[in-house]
């Protein structure tokens, strides 16, 4: 488990910093603006920076080490195939106390 989640964030790591840096850039402009109503536009910049900066944080880190503690509760969906084909099995085994008689409709 604890290799599929290093790899995943591996894997996530490009597009969620491509996204930030260029969320970041395109936030800078709001940022360093002067001028009439300057001041909503920083205060808007900021708000863009900053919840880009959190939402990158979560979602690299605290995202799969979450989902590291939620998987310790589960099974692996593996385990359910391998007991669905040894019950198959098992099952095979068996003589049908039915086969050859007749089904009444209901």
């Amino acid at each position: 488990m604890r290799e599929a989640i290093t790899t995943s964030a591996r894997v996530r790591l490009r597009p969620v910093a491509m996204t930030l840096v260029s969320t970041i850039l395109g936030a800078l402009p709001l940022i360093l603006s002067t001028g009439p109503g300057a001041e909503a536009r920083n205060a808007v910049g900021w708000v863009v920076f900053g919840g880009l900066g959190l939402a990158a944080l979560f979602t690299l880190y605290l995202t799969p080490v979450a989902y590291l503690g939620i998987a310790r509760f589960s099974r692996p969906r593996g385990t359910a195939a391998e007991s669905l084909d040894a019950e198959l099995t098992e099952a095979e085994g068996f003589d049908d106390p039915d086969e050859g008689k007749a089904v009444s409709p209901v």
